[in-house]
Order: structure tokens, then sequence, then C-alpha cells
């Protein structure tokens, strides 16, 4: 599959991408590549996206990569794409990712993303995430383009350990949809609810987190 051209107007790699990725530059490479190769047939990203692909998705999960607990495991809902779920677990082998996604044909693509890059560290599951409660314990979760905060709280808490995370990525309505969200808070008790910007004193655009803590 790496006969189809690359995009023409395919963003250049950022200098960022490599202080982020340090000796895995290479495999983070190799998946924008692949994103920028067959994600508009696949519907994983929209042709408007290939001037920005670094930068607004690959650079953009990156920035979450410091947050993560060392050695711990980490579920991404609705990982569509593999973001944040693929760049992440380049930049970080040591912590452990499962990708849950309830599309066929885009869990397909990401087993073929792990297989290729020889990502040990991650799993695929096809399921929607209400659907696997019983079956997970994670010690963070995160999402991206996903849902609002007040319907990703109870898609996501039930699959925290006690004391597990959320690390949710987020846009500027980030602090709005906090308060839209108070009543569910109170109702999974959640706390040190708080936004984060991320990417300070990088050459790149800071991005948003949604932190809480299941207590």
């Amino acid at each position: 599959m790496s006969d189809v051209p690359l995009p023409a107007d395919l963003e250049a790699e950022p200098a960022v991408a490599a202080v982020l990725f340090g000796d895995r530059i290479d495999a983070a490479r190799s998946y924008t590549n692949s994103l920028a190769r067959h994600g508009e047939e696949l519907g994983l990203v929209g042709p408007q996206e290939y001037p920005r692909l670094w930068t607004r998705h690959v650079v953009n999960s990156a920035l979450l990569a410091p947050l993560l607990r060392a050695s711990g495991q980490v579920g991404d809902i609705g990982s569509g794409a593999g973001l944040p779920g693929i760049p992440l677990a380049i930049a970080r082998p040591d912590v452990r990712f499962t990708l849950i996604e309830p599309m066929e044909r885009r869990t397909d693509w990401l087993q073929r993303q792990v297989d290729e890059l020889g990502l040990e560290n991650v799993e695929v599951v096809r399921a929607r995430a209400e659907d696997v409660h019983e079956r997970f314990a994670f010690d963070q979760l995160t999402a991206r383009a996903v849902s609002a905060f007040s319907k990703l709280v109870p898609l996501t808490v039930p699959l925290l350990k006690d004391g597990g995370e959320l690390v949710l990525l987020k846009g500027r309505s980030a602090e709005a949809e906090i308060e839209k969200a108070a009543k569910v808070i109170r109702r999974f008790h959640l706390v040190d609810v708080r936004v984060e910007e991320l990417g300070e004193g990088l050459d790149t655009e800071p991005t948003r987190v949604i932190r809480a803590t299941a207590d």
C-alpha cells in the first residue's frame, strides 16, 4: 500500500516532532505518511487536513505523552485513525495502550498500523466503550474529538481504576464543557477536574486537556 503517492499539500514535518518522538521519529513518520496516503479513502481524515496533518493531529496527540503514568495501562476511546493512541504509543513505549473503536474498517486500519510499526505495547479492540465496562480497568483514559465532556464521563469513568484519571484532548471550549458537566461530574465522583494547556515553550500550536480523577 506504500506505492500510493503522498498528497502534494502534505505538511512538512515540523522540527518539534523530533523533540517529541526522539529516537522513535521514524515510526511517527511512517504512521503520518500512511495516514496521509490512505486517510481520505478510509474516511479517517479529510483532504483539508493534509496541510496541517503533523501539527494538528500527530504532534497535537503526542503533546499528551508527558502526562501518562510510567508503566501504566491507558485506554483510547473512539480511537478512529489512532489519534491520540498511536502517536502516544510511539512516544511512550513504556506504557500499554488499548485502542477501543467500534467500526470494523477503522479497527482493521489500526491493527495494520500496529503490525507495520511493530508496536508491541498496543492492543486493538473493536467495541463501544459502554460495552466493555466490565472488561477493563485502566490507569488513565484518553479521547480526542469523540464527544462533549458531559457525554464522555459516563462512557469512560466506569473503565477507570479507583484513582484513575481522564486525560481528554479538547479545544477552546474545554472550560465551558466542564461547567455544563457539573451534575455528571458529581454523579461519577470526579475530583480535581481542571483544564491544562500543553505545548508551552515548544514551537507548535498549544492544545488543551481536561484532567479529572476518579475518587
